[in-house]
């Protein structure tokens, strides 16, 4: 049985501070464990599950060392998990480092502006996950990649792509040589852009698109079409639209 004292520290876990300070973080549901785990990015401390979901994990299991593996009730995952319904498995993985030096040349970047929302921040992962975009580059104003909301979006994507946190602007420079494309209400149609084989797309805020100071660094602005009345477009629709057309 879970103590109070554990419960606790738990569902401190669901809030910034206290995953800065322990570097670990939550993830919730089968697949999503599952899929963390195989994927080797991040190292698994705790297992919190349902009995029936442990019967069936033994080649899951074989895979961790040193992880403390906890059979618990339905009602006790209830109380721990962040999920309007608590579904089957909950496990605390430690974060991983940020490989902040990475190669840039000769494949596409995402840069991301100041997303705030969690659940556009897990879908865009998702979606770069897809296309195959290897690597995201978040501005400090981003929404916390290891927000439960985040990790839950991704669906395992988290342990695929390398997100790193960094001061845009700084960033930028140090790559300037590549070409940068933005999303913009003023830039070209995107149909128009082609196939890259290289350079950084950036997507911009959900209200205030990409700021000005980061606008300064671009090249190339890119433009989605409106045919119908709807005023914008989700940073996450926008992002899935460009890729399909440049990768």
């Amino acid at each position: 049985m879970l103590s109070k004292t554990h419960t606790k520290y738990i569902q401190s876990l669901l809030h910034k501070k206290f995953r800065d300070e322990t570097g670990l973080f939550i993830a919730e549901g089968p697949k999503l464990v599952s899929d963390l785990i195989n994927s080797r990015t991040f190292v698994c401390q705790e297992i919190l599950a349902l009995p029936e979901w442990l019967k069936d994990q033994d080649k899951l299991l074989l895979k961790l060392k040193d992880t403390t593996i906890h059979e618990v009730t339905d009602f006790e995952l209830k109380k721990i998990s962040s999920l309007s319904s608590a579904h089957q498995v909950l496990a605390i993985f430690e974060k991983r480092k940020q490989h902040v030096h990475f190669e840039t040349n000769a494949k596409i970047t995402l840069v991301l502006d100041t997303i705030q929302d969690p659940g556009n921040l897990g879908t865009i992962i998702r979606i770069a996950d897809w296309f195959g975009i290897t690597d995201i580059v978040c501005s400090v104003g981003c929404a916390d990649m290891y927000n439960a909301k985040v990790v839950q979006s991704t669906m395992g994507s988290l342990g695929r792509v390398n997100i790193i946190y960094a001061d845009l602007i700084n960033w930028l420079k140090e790559n300037s040589k590549l070409t940068i494309y933005s999303a913009s209400l003023e830039g070209k149609d995107v149909k128009t852009i082609g196939k890259l084989k290289e350079g950084i797309v950036i997507i911009g805020n959900e209200a205030n698109g990409v700021s000005y100071d980061v606008m300064n660094f671009v090249n190339e602005k890119i433009n989605i079409p409106r045919i119908g009345a709807a005023e914008s477009l989700n940073a996450a629709v926008a992002t899935g639209i460009i890729l399909s057309h440049v990768v």
